[in-house]
C-alpha cells in the first residue's frame, strides 16, 4: 500500500470562510503527516489546532492588506515582504512530499518559491477569476504561475474551472472538479422538532415565520437584497448571521440604517458571527442566498440543504450546480427583489411544497456534498500531485 504523502498547507487567512472550513476538514483528517502554514492570524488557527492540526503564523501585515484589485505599484511596494513570505514558505516546503495552496493569495507566494522547494505544487480554486473579482496585475500573475509554478489544479466547481480555462488556456481535462464536502451528521444531532424550544435557546422569536441568511455582512453577499424583500413581506422575519470581516464595517452599518428606512427594523434580527451554523439553520423556515456576483460554489446552501430547509439561492456561478429549480430548491435572479420576495412567500403560503423541496435537498446534500467524498476525491488528487 502506498504510503500517504506528507502535506504543507498554506492559506491566508486567519478569519473563517468557505475555503477555511474545506480545508479544516482535509487539514483535520491528515494530521499525522501534515502541517498548515497560516499567512494571518485569527480564529481558523484555533479550530484547526481543536482538529488536531499542527499550525504555524507567519504573517506581514503589509503583505496580508494588498487587496485583489491592488494596482502593480501598490504591489511593488510591499516586494521586500513579498520575497521574505516567499523564502519562509519555501524553507517550510522542503520537508513536505506536497505544498498544497488553497487560496489565492497563498497560490502567489507558495508557487513564486518553486524554485527555492522544488516541491509538486497544488492549489484548490475556490475563485471565478474573472475581473469582477480581481484586478489585471492578480490576474495576470495567476495565469502565469499556473501555467509554469503548479503542477495539479483543483476547482470547487465548474464554474469556477471555466473561468480558469478561459483566463489559462490550460486543459480542461487537466483540472478536476472537486465540491466541498458538508457534515450532514452535525446537522443530524440538532434536534428541531421542537421548534420554538430551539429559537428560544438561541434568543430568536418562537412562532414567527423566520428567513435566514447565513455569511458576513458583504455587499456582493446581497443583504441588502433581502432587506428589501421583507418590506414587501409582512410578518416575515429575516435573520442575518454572520459579521463584517474586511473593512465592510460601514456596509453592516448601511444595513442597519436600511431596515429602519424601510420599517422592518423590528423584523430584522442581527444576529452577528455563530459558531453554532447546525442549530441557527434548523430554527429557519426557509434559508435565503442573494449574492448579486456569480458565487464560485456556494458552500451555505449545502449547508442549507443538509439541516433540512427549503433554500432559495441566487441563480449564478456554482450555484446552479447545486440547486435544481423547484426539486431541490427554488432559484431567483441575483439582485431581483421582486423574484427573491414572490420566492419567499410561494413557500411561506405552499409548506407542502416547502417540505417537498427540503426533502430533496437533504437528500442531495447527503449523497453528493458528503465529507467522506470530498476527503477521498482530494486525497487521490494530493496521491496524483506527488508522484
Amino acid at each position: 500500500m502506498p504510503s500517504v504523502p506528507s502535506v504543507l498547507f498554506v492559506d491566508q487567512s486567519g478569519q473563517l470562510g468557505g475555503a477555511e472550513f474545506a480545508l479544516l476538514q482535509l487539514a483535520g483528517s491528515c494530521t499525522a503527516r501534515s502541517e498548515v502554514l497560516l499567512l494571518s492570524d485569527g480564529p481558523f488557527r484555533a479550530r484547526l489546532e481543536a482538529h488536531g492540526a499542527r499550525v504555524q503564523v507567519i504573517n506581514d501585515a503589509r503583505v496580508a492588506g494588498i487587496a485583489r484589485q491592488a494596482s502593480g505599484l501598490n504591489c511593488l511596494r510591499v516586494v521586500p515582504g513579498i520575497l521574505r513570505q516567499v523564502r519562509a514558505i519555501a524553507a517550510h516546503a522542503r520537508t513536505f512530499d506536497v505544498l498544497f495552496l488553497n487560496t489565492q493569495k497563498a497560490l502567489v507566494l507558495g508557487a513564486l518559491g518553486k524554485l527555492l522547494h522544488r516541491k509538486p505544487v497544488i492549489w484548490y480554486q475556490h475563485d471565478i477569476l474573472t475581473r469582477e473579482h480581481f484586478g489585471r496585475v492578480q490576474l495576470s500573475v495567476i495565469k502565469w504561475l499556473v501555467r509554469f509554478a503548479v503542477d495539479h489544479v483543483v476547482a470547487n466547481s465548474q464554474a469556477s474551472k471555466r473561468s480558469l480555462i478561459a483566463l489559462t488556456g490550460i486543459a480542461a481535462d487537466s483540472v478536476p472538479v472537486i465540491y466541498n464536502g458538508i457534515d450532514a451528521d452535525a446537522f443530524k444531532r440538532i434536534d428541531g422538532s421542537d421548534m420554538a424550544a430551539l429559537r428560544r435557546q438561541l434568543g430568536l422569536p418562537e412562532h414567527a415565520w423566520l428567513a435566514g441568511l447565513f455569511g458576513r455582512l458583504a455587499p456582493w453577499k446581497g443583504q441588502h437584497i433581502a432587506l428589501e424583500a421583507m418590506a414587501r413581506l409582512p410578518g416575515v422575519h429575516l435573520v442575518l448571521v454572520g459579521a463584517p470581516l474586511f473593512g465592510e464595517d460601514a456596509y453592516a452599518q448601511r444595513l442597519h440604517e436600511q431596515a429602519e428606512a424601510l420599517g422592518v427594523a423590528d423584523r430584522v434580527h442581527f444576529a452577528g458571527f455563530q459558531d453554532d451554523v447546525p442549530a441557527w439553520m434548523k430554527a429557519m423556515d426557509v434559508v435565503l442566498h442573494t449574492s448579486t456576483e456569480p458565487e464560485p460554489f456556494g458552500r451555505v446552501i449545502v449547508e442549507g440543504m443538509a439541516a433540512a430547509r427549503p433554500v432559495i439561492a441566487a441563480a449564478a456561478g456554482g450555484v446552479t450546480e447545486i440547486v435544481r429549480h423547484q426539486r431541490n430548491g427554488w432559484l431567483v435572479k441575483p439582485g431581483d427583489v421582486a423574484a427573491l420576495a414572490d420566492a419567499i412567500g410561494a413557500l411561506r403560503t405552499d409548506p407542502a411544497m416547502a417540505q417537498r423541496l427540503a426533502d430533496q435537498a437533504l437528500v442531495d446534500a447527503q449523497t453528493e456534498f458528503s465529507v467522506d467524498q470530498y476527503l477521498q476525491r482530494m486525497m487521490q488528487a494530493i496521491g496524483r500531485a506527488a508522484r
